[in-house]
């Protein structure tokens, strides 16, 4: 199993046994998140890009991890995700380089997963 597939799989299985706890107050809490990071004064790239920069920073990686996956879904390069690891590591200093590294192997394996799961070109077949 990838390490995508694996973080991705673990994450919405245990959110389903949360929710179905049905505890109002998360619920709501997690609703909060959800509307936070949709469109608004700021656009939903810039917002992923925020989210994981201060994951970096405070140094959670599944955080990190969910916002490496959301980065990719709004097609942030490669050149713009490098931009926010620098500041990410120059905000929250040497302590945060682990959980870079980590980022790295989670966005080359979001890079790789796609090129894997692309179906082959018509001269391929």
């Amino acid at each position: 199993m990838s390490l995508v597939t694996e973080f991705n799989d673990y994450r919405a299985r245990m959110n389903e046994k949360i929710m179905a706890a049905d505890n109002k107050v998360i619920k709501r809490f997690f609703n909060l998140d959800t509307n936070t990071y949709q469109a608004g004064a700021i656009d939903v790239r810039t917002k992923e890009m925020l989210g994981l920069a201060c994951s970096m920073v405070l140094r959670c990686d599944d955080c990190i991890k969910y916002h490496l996956g959301k980065c990719h879904e709004e097609d942030i390069n490669d050149e713009e995700i490098y931009e926010v690891f620098a500041i990410a590591n120059l905000i929250g200093g040497s302590i945060v380089i682990p959980h870079f590294r980590r980022a790295v192997e989670y966005w080359e394996a979001l890079k790789e997963e796609v090129v894997t799961a692309a179906p082959p070109h018509a001269h391929d077949a």
